[in-house]
């Protein structure tokens, strides 16, 4: 309360002799604020102008217990105060609680100072989420800060998987060039894995990053959020300066545009705390303390085992990728970029597709299409020459025969098949035989043979009935009595 509006309480009581809750009415004031403001000038509850409460007589006991515990829950005391005979209800209660409650003073801290190059700040924080294609992905924003210069790093990415976490620290370190000597984190799970006390689990993955890049990860205290002010202060800044009413195509655009801003708006602000000089002066002073890049970048790849099924293709992040079909209901490995997913059988890498965020896609190659189809050409063709085989036992010498003089054998077996359904096998297999006699394996020489055969019997050559699908439709038959081919044997006696 204003010292202006505790006066004019004070003024309207004494001089005026309104209630409390009139002044309160009137000055738009919440009653348990007027009896603070008369309590701290030596007005108590009970003093001539209101009732008697029923707390009075327990006013000491509360004030004690207060002073011992001044973040005692008004519950949990009006509890106490009840199994010592109190029969007030709580509403009244916490207001009475509220007005002897000891002002809490809040816990001071240190500035946080660091030497130039000794540590970065990173962590995640989220921004909604962002439509791919019929896909709703969630956006989060990896951000570092260098805890001396203040220069920022900023990289959205989808998700906050361990791999994004660990591709933002390579980007970061890539764009500054440099890597600084201790990397401090909030008890995030890409981070810390399990924490008890001071014994604490890292995630071997980070290690295996911070070992690479020869720096030390540091998680912050339990409760310690000050500790990396710094970069809580920062996306507080990104989201006010950077994000807010901002437009982009994709999350690529908006990846290149925060790259812009980190070195032109973001690098030209003063440097906090003295600001006297900006962040880029400050950055190109910090770099000399930095410590190198190592040779080549920490690979980062998603790996994810999948169950290929009966259809050639796997799942990977809600879209279909095309395999070779010989591995068809394998066990394999996807090891996915940003950009590229590849999978694997653990020996070796079978296909590579470009990656894609949306849902339900499906990725192919062209080559495992066309293997698929000859596959599928070859298996009917095998299906048709092992019905052949199977009821014309010549075939078999007939087939080898021709393929020794490099006819072709998909031709061949169609049309040895539409014979076969013309003349039967016992006629086939006679056929079959007797061109091999003569030393030839044309299927012509085959039909001549069939229709020799039957004009020999005094039948007619067979008629092949072709029905389209359409003709098939429209078909009727209409079922007779069978009566008259009873009565036939009976009229012959």
């Amino acid at each position: 309360m204003r010292k202006e509006t505790e006066a004019e309480v004070l003024r309207l009581f004494h001089a005026e002799g309104w209630r409390r809750n009139t002044i309160a009415t009137q000055l738009g004031l919440h009653h348990s604020a007027v009896a603070r403001a008369l309590a701290r000038n030596g007005i108590v509850p009970d003093a001539g102008r209101q009732r008697k409460s029923k707390a009075d007589e327990y006013i000491p006991f509360m004030v004690e217990t207060l002073a011992k515990y001044p973040k005692l829950t008004a519950t949990r005391l009006h509890e106490m105060v009840k199994s010592r005979g109190y029969t007030g209800g709580i509403d009244h209660f916490r207001d009475i609680v509220a007005s002897l409650r000891p002002s809490p003073k809040g816990e001071a801290y240190l500035r946080l100072a660091t030497l130039p190059g000794e540590q970065a700040q990173c962590d995640w924080a989220h921004f909604g989420r962002l439509r791919v294609g019929n896909a709703e992905r969630r956006l989060l924003a990896f951000v570092m800060v260098l805890s001396w210069s203040r220069k920022i790093f900023l990289r959205f990415y989808f998700g906050d998987s361990t791999a994004n976490f660990l591709r933002g620290h390579v980007e970061a370190f890539e764009r500054w060039q440099a890597v600084p000597r201790e990397v401090l984190y909030d008890n995030l799970k890409s981070a810390v894995l399990e924490r008890v006390g001071d014994a604490i689990h890292f995630n071997p993955e980070l290690l295996s990053l911070s070992a690479h890049y020869r720096f030390a990860p540091k998680p912050v205290g339990v409760r310690r959020a000050n500790e990396k002010g710094k970069v809580e202060r920062t996306i507080s800044y990104i989201r006010t300066a950077f994000f807010a009413a901002r437009q982009f195509a994709d999350i690529d655009d908006l990846n290149r545009q925060a790259i812009e801003w980190c070195e032109r708006e973001a690098e030209s602000r003063k440097q906090p705390p003295e600001r006297l000089q900006t962040v880029v002066e400050a950055f190109g002073k910090e770099r000399s303390s930095l410590l190198p890049l190592p040779a080549a970048p920490y690979p980062v790849y998603e790996r994810k085992p999948v169950q290929a099924g009966k259809i050639p293709y796997v799942r990977f992040d809600l879209n279909d990728y095309s395999i070779p079909h010989k591995y068809a209901n394998d066990r394999l490995l996807v090891e996915a970029t940003l950009d590229r997913v590849r999978i694997t059988n653990g020996q070796k890498a079978i296909a590579t597709h470009t990656r894609v965020f949306g849902k339900g896609q499906t990725v192919e190659d062209g080559d495992h299409i066309k293997e698929l189809g000859a596959m599928k050409k070859k298996a009917k063709k095998h299906r048709a020459m092992d019905r052949i085989r199977s009821v014309v036992p010549s075939s078999e010498a007939y087939f080898k025969y021709a393929a020794e003089r490099g006819h072709n054998l998909g031709r061949l077996t169609q049309l040895l098949l539409q014979l076969l359904d013309l003349y039967g096998p016992a006629d086939m297999e006679a056929a079959v035989a007797e061109t091999l006699a003569s030393g030839t394996c044309h299927s012509k020489i085959i039909q001549s043979i069939l229709e020799r055969n039957r004009r020999r019997r005094g039948m007619e050559p067979p008629v092949a009935l072709r029905f389209s699908q359409r003709n098939l439709g429209e078909l009727t038959v209409i079922p007779g009595s069978l009566d008259k081919y009873d009565n036939l044997g009976k009229e012959n006696n």
